[in-house]
């Protein structure tokens, strides 16, 4: 099992969603953040450069089986691209998930998700 995170721009967000749908990935958990990467937006204040701003993103978290990985990124991949890539169209993290537990059940491991 594995954890993906991903932090994509906010307008991508359907575009991705429609993605991992066509994928037949259907459970997600979308938060809105604030973060800042690579973009060269040096903020300039009275003369100054100034710390520059955190910029609106969308982290997405999606919990699959290691069948579901690779279609999982290239679903993020192939909606959260702007074009043939820019820089700010985001990151992926996969990660180990040692275990995943549902709630209404107890049912544990790979069944759960």
């Amino acid at each position: 099992m594995k954890l993906i995170v991903a932090i994509i721009q906010p307008d991508k967000l359907d575009e991705v969603h429609q993605a991992l749908v066509d994928n037949e990935i259907f459970r997600i958990t979308v938060s809105r953040v604030a973060g800042h990467g690579q973009q060269e937006d040096p903020d300039l204040y009275r003369g100054q450069e100034v710390a520059p701003s955190l910029l609106p993103k969308v982290r997405l978290e999606i919990g699959v089986n290691d069948a579901f990985v690779e279609p999982t990124v290239e679903a993020i991949l192939r909606g959260a691209r702007h074009g043939d890539g820019t820089i700010g169209d985001g990151k992926i993290f996969v990660m180990p998930l040692e275990d995943c537990i549902r709630i209404r059940t107890g049912e544990r491991g790979g069944s759960a998700i």
